[in-house]
């Protein structure tokens, strides 16, 4: 690749790239204005990652227009190193979300999921007491559980519904408890469980308790991260290989700058 093909090529890559870095920052302040508390935790990642492409794209950009190769050096390092932390990352995610998948259970349209079958990374951060109390609140707060009864007016409507696995694992006990069903919000506690698990105990129909503090609760918020994690995961494949691109053009245009000043 010559000189004005490399240089032209990573310079307006960058350009676009700016506008990306932009629109991701963009997404980040919408996020922290329209989520409740427990999406808020994505904002500052997504905050960082956008400013950390502006600033990289800046200098590739500015690095190409003066045909500076020091500049290039530096944007191919912070590229480099951006390249390396999507690697780890995406093969973390894969791993730490290799675990994990629901049951199905006769009469029900969706699934239900039990703690144990997670990852240990997932079974340390949901289990510890400061971390649940918060993701709890936050539970109590959000719609998930709240709007149920307004969703599904009838019972036949609540038990033919395909839920969520917060939903599943948080708005309801778990189905081996065999508590008969009064309607979308509301279970006859006064039947004798038929079970031995300790949900079936946890669980109350007040709006602050319903199953918060159920395994199968932490469960439903566990395949939730995982598949949140996933799907991060699999853009992050796709981005390291177009980055890995923008890289190799930036090596180009690198190589090609320090030999135009060698020649002056």
């Amino acid at each position: 690749m010559n000189t004005a093909t490399s240089t032209f090529a990573i310079r307006w890559i960058n350009f676009l790239t700016m506008f990306l870095a932009i629109a991701v920052i963009g997404f980040g302040v919408w996020m922290s204005t329209h989520h409740d508390g427990c999406r808020k935790a994505l904002t500052i990642p997504v905050l960082g990652l956008g400013a950390v492409i502006f600033l990289i794209s800046i200098i590739g950009f500015i690095g190409a227009l003066k045909n500076n190769s020091i500049m290039l050096w530096i944007y191919l390092i912070l590229l480099c190193i951006v390249l390396v932390a999507i690697l780890v990352f995406t093969v973390l995610a894969f791993i730490i979300t290799n675990n994990g998948s629901g049951h199905n259970v006769t009469g029900l349209r969706y699934k239900e999921y039990q703690l144990q079958d997670y990852s240990s990374w997932f079974l340390k951060q949901l289990n510890n007491t400061d971390n649940w109390k918060h993701l709890k609140s936050c539970l109590v707060k959000s719609d998930d559980c709240n709007n149920l009864s307004k969703k599904y007016k009838t019972l036949k409507q609540f038990k033919s519904a395909k839920l969520s696995p917060i939903e599943a694992g948080c708005c309801r006990p778990p189905s081996d408890c065999g508590y008969p069903v009064v309607n979308a919000s509301f279970y006859d506690l006064s039947f004798r469980p038929i079970s031995s698990n300790k949900d079936c105990r946890l669980y109350k129909n007040t709006k602050a308790v319903k199953c918060y503090n159920c395994d199968s609760c932490k469960a439903g918020v566990a395949q939730y991260m995982k598949t949140e994690w996933r799907v991060v995961a699999i853009f992050n494949v796709f981005l390291f290989v177009v980055l890995s691109i923008i890289y190799f053009v930036g090596c180009c245009a690198r190589r090609n700058a320090a030999s135009s000043r060698s020649k002056v």
